[in-house]
């Protein structure tokens, strides 16, 4: 099966909504990265998503709907504050986990009684779930453990032949998976964070938002753990070659990798270097996968990354995925 490649016009985003309708795989583009779209109610859809990717079968999917009153296929009921998450941030880079309805398959919610629910704010991809006729799961389309995909090429590079098809709509705004929140407890927590913020939650909700404890931990969850949202458990987004952070102050961070680069091309190794300028983490966000990914075709051997120093905000959710992405090999300077 060879994958086609479609531009997002209304006629070709119509085919590939039949190619979701008769059980196929989609990938689609998001602000946040390239997601692996199936009709969320098909469970052998649903399965041969994890199988494309390679996904562990515990690894909950995310459910993408075309507007916000969609959300009443997915869960029973609403309370005021995912209320006004829906007014604040969606369409958006935010997914909100719910109670799940009986009508969605333990496939799909990792076996777990909850389902992870966003609304994406790509008109493309909402057009591809209104014209499907059903809620999309839409994991990130890549090989499960590699970096995220944030342009169409990522995608065709991993998965071309396993799946139907990829509407190419560019490149991706933000870079990184939505923030995922857990409304199921009595305090709302983030499970993954992203590039909706702590603060812009508290902001919303007028009430304190906790972090999960693994996103502190510094450290994989163990092999017990049961994950509520993508991205809690597995390593994920990693390069092929071997990743080392620097953490510490700034110019001792720089003079580190300085003397790491030396010594490595010494022995005789590629090296690649990510320093994102402090303060401009939007930008980390949107460059980050889409780097490690050019490395991987320079052939790199050792990536060396300064540590970014934000401890709750944009940077926060970066340094997730390079610690995910490093294997949490880490030295403080």
């Amino acid at each position: 099966m060879k994958t086609i490649v479609y531009e997002p016009t209304e006629e070709n985003i119509k085919k590939c909504a039949e190619i979701i309708r008769k059980g196929g795989l989609v990938a689609f583009p998001t602000e946040t990265v390239y997601g692996l779209g199936a009709d969320a109610f098909n469970e052998d859809a649903c399965r041969r998503v994890y199988e494309a990717k390679g996904r562990p079968s515990d690894n909950p999917l995310i459910v993408h709907i075309a507007r916000a009153s969609d959300i009443g296929q997915l869960t029973p009921r609403l309370s005021e504050d995912i209320v006004k998450l829906i007014d604040n941030f969606w369409p958006g880079p935010l997914t909100l986990v719910v109670k799940k309805k009986d009508t969605i398959s333990k496939t799909v919610s990792g076996g777990l009684d909850t389902v992870a629910i966003r609304l994406p704010d790509s008109e493309a991809t909402r057009a591809l779930i209104n014209w499907a006729g059903t809620p999309i799961v839409g994991p990130s389309a890549n090989t499960s453990g590699r970096p995220s995909p944030t342009k169409a090429e990522h995608v065709l590079h991993d998965l071309d032949g396993r799946i139907d098809a990829i509407i190419d709509e560019g490149d991706c705004r933000v870079g990184i998976e939505s923030t995922v929140l857990d409304m199921t407890g009595d305090v709302p927590t983030i499970l993954r964070p992203g590039i909706v913020t702590r603060e812009n939650l508290e902001a919303a909700l007028g009430k304190t938002v906790e972090l999960d404890p693994t996103l502190t931990a510094g450290k994989p969850a163990d092999e017990d753990f049961k994950p509520k949202a993508p991205g809690m458990k597995y390593k994920h987004y990693a390069p092929k070659a071997d990743m080392l952070i620097v953490e510490g102050n700034r110019e001792d961070v720089k003079n580190e990798v300085e003397r790491l680069r030396v010594l490595n091309e010494k022995l005789g190794n590629k090296v690649g270097i990510l320093l994102f300028e402090e303060k401009t983490f939007n930008e980390a966000a949107h460059e980050f996968f889409a780097d490690l990914r050019d490395m991987d075709e320079q052939g790199v051997d050792m990536i060396l990354a300064g540590a970014l120093s934000d401890a709750e905000g944009v940077g926060f959710a970066v340094m997730n995925r390079m610690l995910k992405s490093a294997g949490y090999n880490i030295v403080r300077v």
